[in-house]
This record gives structure tokens, C-alpha cells and sequence, in this order.
């Protein structure tokens, strides 16, 4: 699929949906978050528990975007758009990636980067295809659940590059994996060896990196080098009674190098 010509961050959408990108990774900026929130990025700045940073963060999200205030709407549709936040968009994500939350995920990659979905229940070949508008509507009736998701979104995703340089500094590359039960479903860009390929991946994509963790998603698992930079969101990123998770990591996707990891039992 073509990626749109537009998005909203300090890279071409073409650049960092290409095979390139993943070897020689940038930093990826979404246009004003950082300068806009920049009271929060120096507040943190001062902390040195990442536990204490991510509760301040979930704080800072609630109050800019009057998430505590639910209770004090006036009608129950009003409390139930405050109520909700980016953290039932990733729980939603994690229980089904073709749900309504799954799709307002990848609607922000669209936006934001320019990288329109592959796949949403169905495979989507083309933006002005009926497939496409299946996703639309599921995106649109999923970013009606709360209040500015795709702000809160843009949060998220400086939140998580910022932690990633605390806690790896100068790490540019993740190596991770990814557990498919039918490989075939992914389109193959080219062929490079018996067990390594160029894939497209869908816009934004589940992987782990727990090698024995991608086995339980499937029959056949990649093994493929991620920019720290695609990591959208990690489940290390809040404390376990805020998000569970076992070493899932949310990526932008693209064109990626993987190679078949075989296996050993």
C-alpha cells in the first residue's frame, strides 16, 4: 500500500515505512508535543524512579485533559468520554488488536505518520477501498469514547521515546519478535535467504521480546531488529497495577528485514 503524501512529525512517511529506516534509525518528533508540554518533560527530568515518572505522567494526561472531572458531567455519555483515557485503548489493543481501541490505534499512525493500515479484520488494500472504510468507521466510532484521544496519543508516544532514553540511553536498536500463525498473510517484498525476508508489516503491530513469549501467538515467529524510534508504547512503560503485560511492545510498522526463527523443542 502507498503511504499518504501528509503527517504530523519531522519525517516523510516514505522514510520511515522503508527497510532503511529500520538500519539507520532517526529520531521520530510528532510536531509540538514535546514544546507544548514541555513543563511536564522538565518535571521529569528531576525524577529517577521510572515508577515515580509514570505515575506523574498518568496525573499530567488526567488533569490536561479534565479526565478526573467524569463524575462531575452531566450526562452519562459526557462521564463515560472522560472516563475513559489511552489506558482502554491499550487494554483493548492487547485483548483484540481489530477492535474498535485497535482501530483508533492505528488511525493515529495514519495520522501522525502517514502509514495507513494494511490490515483491520480484513486485509485493506488501498485507502479508497471498501476495506478501508470498515476501518474508518470502526476508528471514528472508537475516538468518540473519549476526550481528544489522539492528543492523549501524542503524549503517549514523547512519553515513551522519553523513558526509552532514560532507561537505555544510546540504545537505536531492539531486537524483538513476532508470533504469526499463517506467515502468508503478510506481504513479501522480497526473498533474501531460506529464512530471512522483507515483509510489510501492518502500521502498527504487536512483538515481545520474549522469544518463548512469541511462540504462544503462532506457529511461526520472526526475529527482526525495531528503531527504538517505531516503539510506540512498551508494557514496562507503567507500573504493574496500572498495566499488566508479558514483554509486549507496540511498533510502527513498514517494511522490515525478519528472519524465521526455528524451532527448538
Amino acid at each position: 500500500m502507498t503511504s499518504q503524501s501528509f503527517n504530523n512529525c519531522n519525517l516523510p512517511p516514505w522514510v520511515i515505512a522503508s527497510r532503511h529506516f529500520n538500519e539507520h534509525p532517526q529520531p521520530i518528533e510528532i510536531q509540538g508535543v514535546r514544546q507544548a508540554n514541555r513543563f511536564l518533560f522538565g518535571r521529569l527530568d528531576g525524577m529517577d524512579d521510572p515508577e515515580e515518572r509514570a505515575i506523574t505522567f498518568s496525573d499530567y494526561v488526567s488533569v490536561k485533559f479534565q479526565l478526573h472531572q467524569w463524575e462531575n458531567q452531566a450526562t452519562p455519555s459526557a462521564r463515560k468520554s472522560l472516563k475513559n483515557s489511552y489506558l482502554r485503548y491499550l487494554r483493548g489493543w492487547m485483548m483484540d488488536s481489530n477492535s474498535v481501541e485497535g482501530a483508533v490505534l492505528k488511525g493515529w499512525v495514519e495520522s501522525r505518520m502517514g502509514l495507513p493500515p494494511t490490515f483491520h479484520k480484513i486485509p485493506i488494500p488501498g485507502v479508497h477501498s471498501q476495506e478501508y472504510m470498515t476501518f474508518a468507521m470502526d476508528r471514528n466510532s472508537g475516538s468518540k469514547r473519549t476526550s481528544a484521544i489522539n492528543s492523549q496519543l501524542d503524549l503517549l508516544y514523547e512519553f515513551c521515546q522519553y523513558e526509552l532514553a532514560r532507561r537505555f540511553p544510546g540504545k537505536e536498536i531492539f531486537t524483538l519478535f513476532r508470533g504469526t500463525q499463517d506467515a502468508s498473510e503478510h506481504e513479501i517484498l522480497e526473498q533474501l535467504g531460506k529464512r530471512e525476508q522483507i515483509v510489510r508489516l501492518n502500521n502498527l503491530v504487536s512483538m515481545t521480546c520474549d522469544e518463548e513469549r512469541a511462540w504462544e501467538f503462532g506457529s511461526v515467529v520472526w526475529e527482526m531488529k525495531t528503531p527504538t524510534a517505531k516503539v510506540f508504547f512498551f508494557d514496562k512503560l507503567f507500573p504493574s497495577s496500572i498495566m499488566k503485560g508479558e514483554g509486549e511492545y507496540l511498533v510502527v510498522g513498514g517494511e522490515y528485514r525478519v528472519r524465521r526463527v526455528m524451532c527448538t523443542v
